[in-house]
């Protein structure tokens, strides 16, 4: 594995953001790498449950803007990714405890209020804890989940070969949806990279090999420009929502959980729940 590197974003920053706020945090990611050859994530590797092989990656340090700290937001229309306060009426997302109904129709109103979307399709939910013994920890790798390609064969498999038509004959997305789970975030954030700070080359293309089907997602590779964004303190009672493939060329947005602790004096553990969604507008 590669040293630690700095990425100085000191220039960017300052022609985004009024020079005046101190809105950095300072976070490691891990960055792909770009190679001759085709890389790939292997998942529940070897037929172990939440095993996972992955390419080599470049530990960076990044600065990162705190939207919180100032009161500043990016919007999903600028930036393909949005912050807000959307509570919900989940205590648990535990297996026996009959969530989804409940969760899957909060996060269909939250995309068709916020997106005006159609047709919303919530086709998986996965709980992320910081530890060890975790089956799904968080995603420490700079990505986003969809190659082109990658995107229309989920699409296919989502809604069919024959209805997959219509829908490319139209405008559709995947969109995720990610919030804390219990406490709030006080380590291991999401992060993400304004799309317009992402050259075309930075993108990395990536297998994704699962048990039982094979995907593609595309990997990000280091880039002084980078601006990377987060908000601070997330409680359950936040959502971010942002966009990672759209038909009709919206930008996807790279993200990563950042490692990085909010205070240091607070030991509770990251959980979150992520879900992924189709969307029809």
């Amino acid at each position: 594995m590669s040293a630690v590197f700095i990425i100085s974003t000191d220039a960017k920053y300052a022609s985004r953001r009024n020079e005046e706020y101190p809105v950095t945090q300072v976070a490691t990611v891990n960055y792909h790498v770009h190679k001759p050859e085709r890389q790939a994530f292997e998942l529940d590797a070897g037929g172990i449950e939440g095993n996972l092989i992955s390419p080599e990656l470049a530990p960076t340090e990044v600065k990162v803007f705190d939207e919180r700290a100032v009161g500043v937001a990016t919007t999903f229309e600028d930036a393909s990714v949005a912050f807000t306060d959307f509570p919900t009426k989940v205590q648990s997302y535990a297996d026996d405890t009959n969530w989804r109904d409940t969760y899957d129709a909060e996060l269909t109103k939250l995309l068709q209020d916020e997106l005006n979307a159609k047709e919303v399709i919530i086709f998986d939910h996965t709980l992320r804890v910081d530890d060890p013994d975790a089956v799904r920890k968080p995603a420490r790798n700079v990505h986003s989940d969809y190659s082109v390609d990658g995107a229309h064969r989920r699409l296919i498999d989502l809604v069919g070969s024959e209805k997959a038509a219509e829908w490319r004959d139209g405008h559709f997305a995947f969109i995720n949806v990610w919030r804390p789970v219990g406490d709030a975030i006080n380590s291991a954030p999401l992060g993400f990279i304004l799309p317009e700070s992402v050259a075309e080359e930075d993108w990395i293309l990536l297998d994704l090999i699962y048990p039982d089907r094979n995907g593609q997602i595309m990997g990000l590779a280091a880039n002084p420009d980078h601006e990377w964004v987060y908000m601070s303190k997330m409680t359950p009672d936040d959502v971010v929502y942002f966009n990672i493939f759209d038909n009709r060329g919206r930008p996807s947005i790279a993200h990563s959980a950042l490692d990085m602790v909010e205070d240091l004096s607070i030991q509770t553990i990251r959980k979150s729940i992520e879900s992924r969604t189709l969307v029809r507008y």
